[in-house]
């Protein structure tokens, strides 16, 4: 492994530097907002407790700033970039300021949301500064996808890392927490300052770490689960005797279910958990 000073990280003359370079304009719609503190980048890998073995999955490696701090670490990074633009300097710039790092280092120009695959050994790891607007399908999307990812460890919009981590009872938990949780145990881990990007998001940001954990033994797929947690939180204050009638077929067959998979029927879906749902989804599908 080269040391750390071998490869050179974007600061915020660079990050600009490169803007200018390619005539960028940050865009809202594609959640643009570039890290240019290198102390943030190389504290996001920390954390993420990545190393020399790990296959890294990055989504929106923007300007290369996360891209280049993993690979003073890591074996391999997949960056997986939706603009063409960015991915076409991305390869570039990693040639420029990590010389002898630069084949380890593979970009993707495709949308993460519908990617179906990836090239090369089996990713380990997700470590990404998510775009903010579609951070909960992406990440959802790529648990679902590469069932290799041990683990993880995403920036995210700060309010959305809390909804990710919340447990039943919460007023933050809902659909994200319990989806997630199909696939991760999920964890807070830090926030986020704003001035370390550019331009400064008018949002705070928090990271959320995740290691893989067996999805829950059952006779029903996960997207029968899932319809019915999107069924349980569509109205979240109304109780599930009601909401999970379509489903059921009548309220009364809803409530026979809740009751054989042990729920009280008038509860709402913010006080179960995910293999209360599960329960509730098989006596549902009998």
């Amino acid at each position: 492994m080269p040391e750390p000073s071998s490869v050179r990280l974007l600061g915020p003359a660079e990050v600009r530097s490169l803007a200018a370079e390619l005539d960028l304009r940050p865009t809202k719609q594609r959640g643009q907002n570039f890290v240019i503190d290198p102390n943030t980048v190389r504290r996001i890998v920390r954390e993420s407790g990545v190393g020399a073995d790990d296959v890294v999955v990055e989504v929106g490696p923007g300007l290369g700033s996360l891209t280049l701090a993993l690979l003073e670490v890591v074996d391999r990074v997949v960056a997986v970039e939706v603009d063409p633009l960015l991915a076409g300097r991305l390869a570039a710039t990693v040639a420029e300021r990590a010389p002898d790092r630069a084949e380890r280092c593979e970009v993707v120009l495709a949308d993460a949301l519908h990617v179906d695959a990836l090239p090369g050994p089996p990713p380990t790891a997700l470590v990404a500064n998510l775009p903010y607007n579609v951070s909960v399908p992406v990440l959802l999307h790529l648990l679902a996808l590469l069932p290799s990812l041990e683990r993880g460890l995403v920036m995210v919009q700060a309010e959305v890392a809390d909804r990710l981590a919340a447990g039943p009872g919460s007023k933050v938990y809902g659909i994200p927490s319990i989806k997630a949780a199909w696939s991760a145990d999920v964890r807070r881990a830090g926030s986020i300052g704003r001035n370390v990007f550019w331009p400064a998001p008018n949002v705070d940001s928090g990271l959320v770490a995740w290691t893989r954990r067996e999805p829950p033994a059952t006779t029903v797929t996960r997207e029968q689960v899932f319809a019915v947690v999107d069924a349980a939180f569509a109205q979240r204050r109304k109780a599930l005797r009601g909401v999970l009638r379509p489903i059921a077929g009548s309220a009364e067959a809803a409530e026979a279910a809740l009751r054989t998979a042990g729920v009280d029927p008038m509860a709402r879906g913010e006080a179960l958990t995910l293999d209360q749902f599960v329960r509730v989804t098989e006596e549902l599908h009998r």
